[in-house]
């Protein structure tokens, strides 16, 4: 018998505010309350817990060329151990090339953004990144576009 299989990221009524607090590290913990104030103002959306560890903001539908749907969050972020994990729209490397330029120390993964400390990156080239995603998921921006 086949079954479909149920996304686990989903939005849930956990609470964001306890979930930040249950940061061990104090630098990592306060880091990721100062990104969440700069997600939640360069999206307008409010705080929501997706799955058991991020933290998103707003949603969209996305289609797989399978014909697979799902939705996720605009922009989000998850704190881990190593890194702070700030989820984009992929490609983000190959379309704002000269954002992440100016960005400052950080890694990238397939639609991830992966940082050690908020202190060490160009917080405007951060935001431009997250501004541009939001813009992308909702369709107000080309997909390709890089300005």
């Amino acid at each position: 018998m086949a079954t479909s299989k149920q996304p686990v990221t989903v939005p849930t009524d956990a609470d964001v505010d306890g979930f930040l607090a249950e940061v061990p590290d104090e630098r990592r913990r306060a880091d990721a309350e100062r990104l969440r104030a700069i997600l939640r103002e360069v999206t307008g959306e409010p705080a929501v817990m997706w799955g058991p560890s991020i933290v998103g903001f707003g949603s969209y539908r996305y289609t797989y060329e399978s014909g697979r749907t799902g939705d996720w969050p605009l922009a989000g972020f998850s704190p881990r151990k190593q890194h702070l994990v700030v989820y984009l729209v992929g490609g983000f490397e190959e379309r704002h090339a000269s954002v992440l330029a100016r960005l400052g120390p950080h890694k990238a993964g397939k639609g991830c953004l992966y940082l050690k400390r908020l202190d060490d990156v160009d917080e405007s080239a951060l935001r431009e990144l997250i501004d541009r995603t939001v813009r992308v998921h909702r369709g107000v921006d080309r997909a390709g576009e890089s300005r």
